[in-house]
């Protein structure tokens, strides 16, 4: 049956706006779909196994008290023995030079500093240390040194008379030195270190094994004392030659730090001694107080240093490309999260050691580009690491984009 004319008019109607339509829709969706942004792909974590370290194990003396630590590690790893303060005999002489130090700075260890003029006054403190039998050099009337050599003379030798004659040239008297190092001891966080004089003949000059230790840092954190510790012979004017009183330097890698001997002390050693592990240099400080002589002392402490040095371990960390995680996107793309570089640490053994991954979403981004980070906590130190694309994440193209519009909106 032919159509009338208001149907025809109807159906080209119906043809026109359907055309419409299309284009419209056409011209929406073509452009919505090809311009859509797409969502961010986010990271799926690799499990990490984080190293593991077993307890080391020292050799500690089987007297008095003793204690490690080392330098650039908060505290001490390890310590034996009493706890209590006890006398530290010419120990001393180190708080004495380093309180000495801070009231008469070196400007470098090139510096030797004034000049300290000898009198009657010293030749009396010379005598009054002969008299109680302990260690002497030589001095008179007259004698001119420099503030470094009779620091040398203090912690090289261990001579008293020049212990006493530098802090009175420092402070006026040794009463008031005494006062001006137990506040320095105070200001350095040394609670149980006291000091009653210069040079350790007084059993008052007490301090504990885990004070010393922090001793011994600060003492290798002063140019001038580090230097002079290590010394083992010097040459002074009028005196001659004289030779470190610490028998054990240059063995087992010792530089130091001083000797102490005194009846209600013992024998006394505070010691440093470099080690290298790995690639990394590592220094050692410690002290044994109450041997029975100093060589017994000594092979105690060799045995000690020979059982600290194995307790440092090198953990290989993360290396570089390793990875960390996966990103896979709607469209097939994948590309994984990789350290952007190695890192190691050496360690007390038994420190824990933790880590933790933070992966960022990504969209559309080229290989290299930064999407994260590693951090690792080592005891109290914390160690980041870069985290990046191995792949590209490409744009999926028109044909994915058209085909695929419910993973767009």
């Amino acid at each position: 049956m032919p159509l009338n004319r208001r149907q025809v008019y109807r159906r080209r109607r119906l043809a026109v706006f359907g055309t419409v339509a299309v284009l419209l829709a056409t011209a929406f969706y073509l452009p919505t779909t090809l311009l859509a942004p797409l969502s961010p792909a986010a990271a799926s974590v690799t499990p990490y196994e984080v190293p593991a370290t077993t307890a080391a194990k020292l050799t500690w003396p089987g007297y008095g008290a003793s204690a490690i630590g080392a330098v650039g590690i908060d505290g001490v790893l390890g310590s034996s023995g009493s706890e209590k303060a006890l006398p530290i005999a010419s120990l001393s002489k180190v708080i004495t030079a380093l309180v000495v130090l801070e009231k008469k700075p070196l400007e470098s260890t090139k510096d030797n500093g004034p000049t300290i003029d000898f009198t009657s006054a010293d030749v009396q403190i010379y005598n009054d240390y002969v008299r109680d039998n302990g260690k002497v050099e030589p001095v008179s009337p007259g004698m001119e040194l420099t503030q470094r050599q009779v620091l040398q003379l203090t912690l090289v030798a261990s001579a008293n008379n020049y212990a006493q004659s530098l802090v009175n040239w420092a402070f006026g008297s040794e009463a008031t030195y005494v006062k001006a190092a137990n506040v320095w001891l105070d200001e350095h966080g040394l609670d149980h270190t006291s000091m009653s004089d210069a040079t350790g003949m007084s059993p008052k000059n007490r301090s504990t094994a885990t004070d010393l230790v922090e001793l011994a840092k600060l003492a290798l954190a002063d140019p001038t004392v580090a230097k002079i510790v290590g010394t083992k012979t010097i040459k002074i004017p009028n005196i001659g030659k004289v030779t470190n009183t610490n028998d054990l330097l240059g063995i087992d890698g010792v530089k130091g730090i001083k000797t102490g001997t005194l009846d209600e002390a013992g024998a006394c050693l505070l010691f440093t001694a470099d080690y290298t592990i790995g690639n990394r240099d590592v220094t050692v400080v410690g002290v044994v107080l109450g041997g029975e002589d100093h060589p017994s002392l000594d092979r105690s402490i060799r045995k000690l240093l020979k059982s600290a040095s194995k307790g440092f371990q090198e953990v290989p960390l993360v290396d570089k490309g390793d990875v960390f995680g996966t990103y896979s996107t709607a469209w097939g793309d994948t590309s994984n999260l990789v350290a952007t570089e190695s890192k190691s640490v050496v360690v007390w053994r038994g420190t824990p050691i933790s880590m933790d991954v933070a992966a960022e979403s990504v969209g559309l981004e080229p290989a290299g580009t930064d999407a994260g980070s590693l951090t690792f906590t080592v005891g109290d130190e914390t160690i980041a690491v870069p985290l990046e694309l191995s792949d590209s994440i490409d744009d999926p193209g028109a044909e994915w984009r058209l085909t695929h519009p419910a993973l767009l909106f």
